[in-house]
C-alpha cells in the first residue's frame, strides 16, 4: 500500500499531467522522477538535490561545492576518468553546479546513448569513492577557485552585499566557502556529508528528450535502484542535520544600513541597494516584485536604464533583480558609478522607488513585462536541457513543478495596483541596506 505522502504525490502528478505533458513519479524511497518526450534528437538527465551550502555549518562551509567536484572522481564501479572518457567518445555533455539552495548534475546525450550513460551519472552521484588521495589532489583546485572569485570585483561586490542583507541566514556566506575553512576539511567529513544528505528523498531526476516517456522513466528508475543497492551509509552522521543554520526569515531593515569599503582594484565605484523580501517559501508574494524588477531595468526602455543611464548619465551600468532564495529574497539594485556620483545615483534610484509607491505603472509597461516573461518562458524551454532545468529547479525548490509551468500566467494576473502595493510594502524609502565600494585615492 502506498504511503499517504506517495498517494498525495501521485494525485498531484495526475493533476499536473492534465495541464501539461511532463509525467511525475514519486518512488517509495522518496526519489521524484519527472519525464517528458520532446522531439529533439537529444536526451537530458538532470539530477537536482535540494541540498546546497545552506545546510552547512560554518565549520564546513564550502563542503557542498567541494563535493560537487569530487563526485566526478569515480566510484568503486567506475574508475577515475572513465566517465569523462565515455562522455567524450559519444559526444555527450556533462556538468554540475552548486548554489546555496541546491546542487545540480546533468548529462546531455544522443538518444541511443542514454541507456548507457545515464546509469553512470546516477552511479557517480550516488556512490562516489571520495578517496583520500583524490580529495587531497582536488583541494588545491578548490582553493584556487576561491582565490579567483575573491579577485573578481563583481564577486567581491556581491559578497559584501550578501553580508549586508543577511545577518544569520546562510545566504550571507559564499557558496565556495572561505580558504581557511576549506583548507581544513577532511575526506571523512565529506563522506559523512554525502551519505547524510545525498539520499533519494532529497533528489529529483528529470529526463527530457527524444525517447518514449516510459523508457525514460524505466532507465532512470532502474539506474537508481541498482546504484542504491550498492550504496552504504557507514559514514551517515545525524548530527549534521542538527547543525543546519537558521531557516527563519530575517526581519526587514528598520532603517538605512550602510557599509562602505575601499577596493583598490576598482576604477569606478559600485553601489548596491538591497531590501529583504519574500523568497521561494512565499512564492505568490514574489510575482509583483518580479514585475517591479523588469519595469526598472529590463530593456533600454526600462525606467532606470532610460533615466539614470541614457538620459541623465548618472551611472555607467545599472540593474535590478528580485533574487528569490529559498528562505528569503533580496530585491537588489546594483550600479557602476563615478565616485563623486554615488549620492546622486542613490537619490535618483529612490525617486523611482517613490514613484512606484505613488503612481500605478502604465498599462503599456505591464503589457511589455508580461510579453517579455511569456517569450522568455518559451525561449528558455526550447531544448531538453532547458526543460529539464526548469522542471528540476522548481521541483527541488518548491516541491511542485506547476510553479514553473504556471509562471507566465501568474505574471499575467499581476495588476498595476498589486505592483504599487508590493513596492510600498517591501521597498520602503527609509529602510534598506546600501553597500558602496570605492577605488583607493
Amino acid at each position: 500500500m502506498a504511503s499517504p505522502a506517495t498517494s498525495q504525490s501521485r494525485s498531484a502528478a495526475s493533476e499536473t499531467r492534465s495541464l501539461t505533458s511532463p509525467v511525475i513519479r514519486r518512488l517509495p524511497n522518496g526519489l521524484t522522477i519527472i519525464a517528458e518526450h520532446m522531439p529533439i534528437d537529444a536526451v537530458n538527465l538532470s539530477i537536482w538535490l535540494n541540498i546546497g551550502s545552506k545546510v552547512e555549518s560554518d565549520a564546513i562551509n564550502g563542503m557542498a561545492h567541494f563535493l560537487e567536484h569530487m563526485i566526478f572522481k569515480g566510484t568503486p564501479e567506475i574508475r577515475c576518468g572513465e566517465f569523462e572518457r565515455l562522455i567524450e567518445e559519444r559526444g555527450a555533455i556533462t556538468n554540475a553546479a552548486t548554489s546555496q539552495d541546491y546542487t545540480h548534475y546533468y548529462i546531455t546525450t544522443a538518444p541511443q546513448d542514454f541507456a548507457t550513460l545515464a546509469p553512470l551519472q546516477v552511479e557517480l552521484v550516488t556512490n562516489p569513492s571520495l578517496q583520500d588521495d583524490h580529495f587531497d589532489r582536488e583541494r588545491p583546485v578548490i582553493l584556487e577557485e576561491i582565490r579567483r572569485a575573491e579577485d573578481s570585483p563583481r564577486r567581491r561586490t556581491f559578497y559584501r552585499s550578501m553580508e549586508m542583507n543577511f545577518e544569520s541566514l546562510p545566504y550571507r556566506r559564499p557558496v565556495l566557502g572561505p580558504v581557511e575553512v576549506v583548507a581544513g576539511l577532511t575526506a571523512e567529513q565529506m563522506r559523512a556529508f554525502h551519505q547524510t544528505w545525498y539520499q533519494p528523498q532529497n533528489m529529483t531526476a528529470v529526463a527530457v528528450g527524444n525517447l518514449p516517456v516510459e523508457e525514460l522513466v524505466q532507465v532512470v528508475e532502474e539506474s537508481f535502484e541498482q546504484a542504491l543497492a550498492r550504496s552504504n551509509r557507514d559514514h551517515y552522521d545525524p548530527n549534521l542535520m542538527l547543525q543546519i543554520p537558521s531557516a527563519q526569515p530575517e526581519t526587514p531593515f528598520s532603517n538605512i544600513h550602510r557599509a562602505d569599503y575601499i577596493d583598490e582594484a576598482l576604477q569606478q565605484a559600485r553601489l548596491v541597494m538591497g531590501w529583504r523580501v519574500p523568497g521561494m517559501c512565499n512564492l505568490e508574494q514574489t510575482y509583483p516584485l518580479d514585475v517591479v524588477a523588469s519595469i526598472l531595468s529590463r530593456g533600454r526602455t526600462a525606467r532606470l536604464i532610460d533615466d539614470l543611464l541614457e538620459r541623465r548619465q548618472l551611472v555607467d551600468s545599472i540593474s535590478a533583480s528580485n533574487m528569490t532564495f529559498g528562505h528569503q529574497g533580496v530585491f537588489y539594485i546594483s550600479a557602476q558609478v563615478p565616485v563623486d556620483g554615488l549620492a546622486a545615483a542613490e537619490a535618483a534610484i529612490l525617486e523611482h522607488i517613490q514613484r512606484l509607491h505613488t503612481e500605478p505603472i502604465t498599462a503599456a509597461e505591464l503589457q511589455r513585462v508580461q510579453t517579455q516573461v511569456a517569450n522568455r518562458h518559451i525561449f528558455g524551454s526550447e531544448t531538453p536541457s532547458d526543460r529539464a532545468g526548469l522542471y528540476g529547479y522548481y521541483q527541488a525548490m518548491t516541491g511542485d513543478i506547476r510553479h514553473a509551468l504556471d509562471y507566465p500566467e501568474q505574471i499575467k494576473q499581476v495588476t498595476a495596483e498589486e505592483v504599487r502595493m508590493a513596492a510600498q510594502r517591501y521597498l520602503p524609502l527609509q529602510a534598506y541596506g546600501v553597500v558602496t565600494l570605492k577605488p583607493a585615492g
